[in-house]
């Protein structure tokens, strides 16, 4: 498969087995979603055929395609034939009795047959099973898609993805959106799960759980390894640097024939020469293929440290009219805390960060200043700055410029080689550091955050759902990065590997309250056991 010049991936021969699991993994832009879509049938290949089973189950990305019908409705459509046939027997049934024909009674009959051996006798109640353990409430269960908020929307459609049995699932980012909770109980799903599964993940631990088989596209191949995400890593780790021994011995050996060549092809032993020629030519027609993959560098630095308690706040309370968020909650940051904040989707994480920012000695313009908390005082320390990484990168990257611009104006003295250097470690090379804000992937853009935190050097870090549009080696960057930094983070995430190797405190958003637990993520989950 190729697009223009650049080939995805080329001559592949490989087959998805009943019964495992695979992960299809590759850096951004090395064609995972391409090759999802190859299997579904929603592109051609450049050349070759896939076989499908007859009925597989898709995680479609459209969020908008099926505002116009019922949450209930858009779960059965998984089971394309059980809907066309619930269709079609209801159009029959809405008809006139007295018009009905003898050859509709007939069609009749078999239509129920189709809904009978399809499940369609219980496919409302086992639609709600799959949705309610999506956290999606039954009282939505009656509501059109187009009333849905997006996070919403995309439970929905992953419930589609796994209504009917399907021999087969592709599943195409399927943890976007869903809180630990929802990942939890969707882990349990797969791996119970007896078809053949495909899924495109950036979650690290997903990947571990959920996978008996690694199907990495890279070096324009894919090759399949045995085992979750960090198997693979270690496999493919392995390998490579075989090969890379391998390559240095043959360039060893193509250096002393050359010398051998190189004294002796005008003497008595050039029938020696020629044949040691020959050696060269068959030693250095072998490569070694280059990896796609790139691998950002985030190290993020304070200017000044701040005082030993950079954050304090009491009687903090927020309600939406009469939805309580929390109450009364009160608690004190100490320097060089990293503290996660974690909850059910809705649950008020996000507005519980807005509520803290409101006041906050930020080092760059946000949005949060006009948040307005019901009650309580928030109370940012001595010599404390704050870098905030926003959830929506729209309200942070203006349009209008470039990406080394857009940097610039945080830092007016900083010399090109700096913002060069910068952005270099954030993968924007060369004429990437010129690229148009407005052109920006939703990963591109986060990485150019990072790179106005890494300039401005705050103390303390805020970041709303960082990991959201990053691919697994910006991720683990991030991850490393966090645990090595000295001042204080505060972070919204879903991400368990996140969660679990780089807090060091917990809150726990829930039922209007928040658990301020002292100590790892691993603690907090034994201790909720």
């Amino acid at each position: 498969m190729r697009f223009g010049a650049k080939i995805l991936f080329e001559d592949v021969t490989t087959a998805f087995q009943p019964g495992r699991r695979y992960g299809l993994t590759g850096p951004n832009g090395a064609g995972k979603s391409t090759f999802l879509k190859i299997l579904t049938g929603e592109i051609e290949p450049t050349k070759g055929s896939i076989n499908r089973p007859r009925k597989v189950g898709i995680l479609r990305q459209d969020q908008f395609a099926f505002d116009n019908y019922r949450v209930i409705d858009t779960v059965i459509m998984g089971n394309a034939p059980l809907w066309a046939a619930l269709t079609e027997r209801d159009a029959l049934y809405d008809k006139d009795p007295a018009t009905l024909t003898d050859d509709d009674g007939m069609r009749l009959g078999e239509l129920e047959g189709v809904v009978g051996e399809e499940g369609g006798y219980t496919a409302e109640s086992d639609a709600a099973i799959l949705l309610d353990g999506l956290g999606v409430e039954s009282e939505i269960h009656e509501r059109k898609m187009g009333e849905l908020q997006g996070g919403q929307k995309v439970r929905v459609l992953l419930a589609q993805a796994l209504f009917g049995n399907p021999a087969a699932m592709l599943l195409d980012e399927p943890t976007n959106h869903l809180d630990l909770d929802s990942v939890h109980w969707l882990e349990d799903y797969l791996n119970n799960f007896e078809g053949t599964l495909i899924t495109i993940s950036h979650d690290r631990h997903f990947l571990n759980n959920i996978c008996t088989h690694i199907a990495d596209i890279d070096y324009n191949t894919i090759i399949t390894y045995t085992g979750g995400y960090d198997d693979m890593v270690l496999a493919k780790t392995q390998i490579r640097s075989r090969i890379e021994a391998d390559t240095a011995e043959r360039q060893k050996k193509i250096a002393q024939l050359n010398e051998f060549i190189a004294r002796f092809s005008a003497g008595t032993r050039s029938a020696q020469t020629t044949s040691r020629k020959k050696e060269v030519e068959r030693l250095q027609s072998s490569d070694l293929a280059r990896s796609n993959i790139q691998r950002p560098f985030i190290r993020f630095q304070i200017k000044r440290p701040s005082g030993r308690t950079p954050l304090e706040f009491k009687g903090l309370s927020k309600s939406y009219d009469d939805l309580k968020v929390f109450e009364n909650f009160e608690s004190l940051i100490t320097r060089g805390d990293k503290v996660a904040i974690m909850g059910r989707n809705g649950a008020g994480k996000t507005t519980l960060l807005r509520s803290l920012l409101a006041n906050a000695p930020m080092l760059a313009g946000h949005h949060e200043d006009e948040f307005k908390i019901n009650s309580g005082t928030v109370i940012w320390g001595h010599e404390t700055s704050v870098g905030y990484f926003a959830q929506d990168h729209s309200e942070t990257i203006e349009h209008g410029l470039n990406c080394i611009d857009w940097l610039r104006q945080y830092d007016m003295e900083a010399s090109n080689e700096e913002l060069r250097g910068l952005l270099g470690q954030m993968l924007f090379s060369g004429e990437d550091a010129l690229k148009p804000t407005k052109a920006l992937s939703g990963g591109e853009a986060a990485r150019l955050i990072f790179c106005r935190l890494m300039l401005l050097k705050p103390n303390v870090l805020v970041f709303d759902e960082p990991t959201n549009h990053l691919d697994l080696e910006s991720i683990n960057a991030l991850n490393q990065a966090l645990q090595k930094f000295d001042g204080t983070v505060i972070f919204v995430t879903h991400d368990e590997d996140l969660l679990d190797e780089s807090a060091t405190r917990i809150w726990h958003v829930h039922n209007g309250r928040i658990d301020d637990f002292k100590g790892p993520y691993s603690e907090f989950i034994a201790q909720k056991k």
